[in-house]
């Protein structure tokens, strides 16, 4: 819950490598007015820092990242308003690909959210008057959990929380069309089978309690989303392919996922204005 002092409403997108979030983030921030984005990815550690796995580096695991100085940022953040000048972020240098949603959806959601924003309408008191609230999004592979270091940015410091979902199949094959990424060192470019024996299987592992049977390909777990209030696309959550076994919804469309993610955040931050 967002307390009257906080100068900033925090959103978090997780999910699996390549399932959406810096586009989604990317999308989000154009909408809405005075928006920001925080990358997970900022916060790696040096290379000679990171582990292995299979003789290949590990970026893709808690020990990887520094938790310390996320939270710190993410403090910085909800207290007073802006982007922490502390923090070299590199992210936005990295490609993502090019994105489904339409240009229609696009200006249509500007165009919904300028309305919601006019005075006497429910946005105007969200996040214009009083004091003209920020809103920041924290995009990142691995941001919530039920342990430390995970569980106070968990269940503290962000305000909503967004879980994509993608299967292994489309998953990698994205991945393994990226370019590569920028980093503190200069470049990196995954080896061969990167993602078949780091990437997912770190996911998976880390990932198995929101997930039925504690197999990130079945659908995720709506009591443990519910206890944590992490909000996921529908087709993805429960019971909704009728038979409890592989999902058939973690494959999201991005412009389906985009409306959804906008109407929830305006209606997210309707419910946290009424409890401040």
């Amino acid at each position: 819950m967002m307390e009257n002092s906080h100068k900033a409403i925090v959103v978090g997108i997780s999910g699996p490598s390549s399932s959406g979030k810096t586009t989604l983030a990317r999308l989000l921030r154009d909408v809405f007015p005075h928006t920001f984005i925080l990358h997970e990815d900022d916060f790696y550690r040096p290379e000679e820092e990171l582990p292995t796995k299979d003789g290949l580096l590990d970026w893709d695991c808690a020990e990887a990242i520094n938790f310390d100085d996320m939270e710190r940022a993410l403090q910085h953040i909800r207290t007073e308003g802006t982007f922490p000048p502390f923090v070299d972020s590199k992210e936005d240098q990295n490609t993502v690909g090019e994105h489904t949603v339409a240009p229609s959806a696009i200006s249509g959601a500007k165009a919904r959210v300028a309305a919601w924003l006019a005075p006497g309408q429910p946005g105007h008191s969200a996040l214009v008057f009083p004091g003209d609230v920020r809103v920041c999004i924290l995009d990142g592979f691995l941001l919530y959990g039920r342990d430390p270091p995970l569980r106070r940015i968990t269940d503290e410091l962000l305000d909503v929380k967004f879980f994509l979902t993608v299967s292994k199949q489309k998953a990698t094959a994205r991945r393994e069309a990226r370019d590569g990424y920028v980093t503190l060192e200069g470049f990196w470019t995954d080896p061969p089978g990167y993602v078949e024996k780091v990437v997912w299987p770190n996911y998976a592992e880390s990932h198995a309690w929101l997930f039925e049977d504690g197999d990130v390909e079945k659908e995720l777990r709506g009591d443990v989303l519910r206890e944590k209030n992490i909000l996921a696309f529908k087709e993805a959550v429960g019971n909704q392919s009728g038979a409890g076994g592989k999902a058939t919804g973690l494959d999201i469309d991005m412009q389906a996922t985009f409306e959804w993610a906008v109407e929830t955040i305006m209606h997210k931050l309707e419910d946290i204005t009424r409890r401040r």
